[in-house]
């Protein structure tokens, strides 16, 4: 049996043409014989009736006291629309589908409400409607525990649902359908010239979507390379094959593939504050206590840098004032830069590579941008600039890898 997942997200099925064409793209999987399992978010996006972000605002007028179980109970409604809306409209096509809860689809997950991990998937059901020629149509980013509650995954919930179901169906392949034509080698707000890249490795989409690119979310990524399933991530606007996910290898072998590529993409991730806490003479536990205060007040850091003179890390600006206040509350003086943004430089060749850093600090000299801090891995560099510089620094790093050609 050749399996096909196909996710669908809010802006696929938020008007009546765009989900016209959520079944034109299904009609054409039939007619290649594939059995098919389409995975559904909510409707639209925040101000739109059954969106996620709709829902939540209902609740915070009305006493914004619902506890995380009860709010996983709402949140799971939006989904549970756009399944059962997709089903009518396949029937009226004459096209026999079953709707299904992500319980009735075999999903358990453990019971951190509203960031829950799936612990196991039982798809003996799907299983049996999919040998029945039935599409079966699965409401993404949701499971329940094993006492039977309803459970939400987190945001790109539903990336995570269509993923999973494929490892566990051992799908030939995952569709990700999005409102943009695949996976681009910069947000094309920001780079006109942004290109779509046909083919990119699991591990350079993954630090992609871990540094801004919103176009699959990491988990599910993560999901499909560990059951070594390919996704593509395309556009429910048109016919276009998107961009191939897949292991690095097999990225060689492809004839359309970029070789000696070693950049692939630019990142950019905004509204973020560096901290900084000197280490006074003769302190030596600085590292341990500022960071334990951190996680003891459950305030997430990122771009962190410890050396013996201190350390230096960034935080959500929306966290920053909290932040300092705690540290300062340790007898410490930190010293912060609101209104930053982290840009991201990846690629799977560079790894090695002479030349790079000297490429990016070029580039942003160029254009008089500071670099206010930098940390690399082996497919990453990230430098730290201000907030009003972003974009221009992602356009002045995209012009000087060509990442246009």
């Amino acid at each position: 049996m050749n399996i096909l997942v196909q996710k669908f997200g809010g802006t696929s099925l938020s008007s009546v043409e765009a989900r016209a064409l959520v079944v034109e793209h299904i009609q054409d999987a039939l007619a290649q014989d594939y059995k098919l399992v389409i995975v559904v978010s909510a409707m639209g996006r925040k101000g739109e009736p059954y969106a996620t972000d709709t829902l939540l605002d209902f609740i915070s007028q009305n006493g914004n006291r619902l506890p995380a179980r009860e709010r996983d109970m709402l949140l799971c409604c939006g989904e549970l629309i756009s399944a059962a809306t997709l089903c009518s409209l396949l029937h009226a096509g004459g096209i026999p589908a079953t709707a299904l809860t992500g319980a009735q689809a075999g999903i358990t997950t453990n019971d951190d409400f509203g960031n829950a991990q799936i612990v196991s998937i039982q798809p003996q059901r799907i299983l049996e409607l999919l040998k029945r020629d039935q599409v079966v149509i699965v409401a993404g980013f949701q499971g329940q525990t094993k006492q039977h509650d309803f459970t939400t995954l987190g945001r790109g919930g539903s990336d995570t649902t269509a993923t999973a179901l494929g490892a566990a169906l051992k799908a030939e392949i995952v569709d990700i359908f999005t409102d943009v034509e695949g996976i681009l080698t910069a947000d094309p707000r920001i780079v006109e010239d942004a290109r779509r890249l046909p083919v990119v490795s699991y591990s350079e989409i993954c630090n992609m979507a871990h540094h801004g690119a919103k176009v699959i979310h990491p988990r599910a990524v993560e999901v499909a390379m560990h059951a070594n399933i390919p996704i593509r991530v395309r556009s429910t606007f048109s016919k276009d094959p998107g961009t191939l996910v897949t292991h690095s290898d097999a990225i060689v072998q492809k004839k359309d593939a970029v070789q000696d590529r070693f950049v692939t993409g630019i990142a950019n991730f905004a509204n973020i504050t560096q901290i900084q806490v000197a280490a006074g003479e003769g302190v030596y536990d600085l590292q341990l206590s500022v960071f334990k205060a951190m996680a003891v007040h459950h305030i997430s850091v990122d771009f962190i840098n410890v050396n013996p003179s201190g350390v230096v890390y960034t935080v959500f600006d929306h966290e920053a004032e909290r932040a300092v206040r705690i540290l300062t509350e340790l007898g410490y003086k930190p010293q912060h830069t609101s209104n930053c943004a982290k840009v991201s430089i990846i690629g799977g060749g560079m790894n090695g590579v002479p030349g790079i850093m000297a490429q990016i600090v070029e580039a942003l000299t160029e254009e008089d941008i500071s670099i206010l801090q930098s940390a690399d891995s082996n497919a990453t560099i990230w430098v730290l600039v201000q907030g009003a510089d972003m974009a221009h620094a992602v356009r002045a790093l995209h012009k000087k890898f060509e990442l246009h050609r």
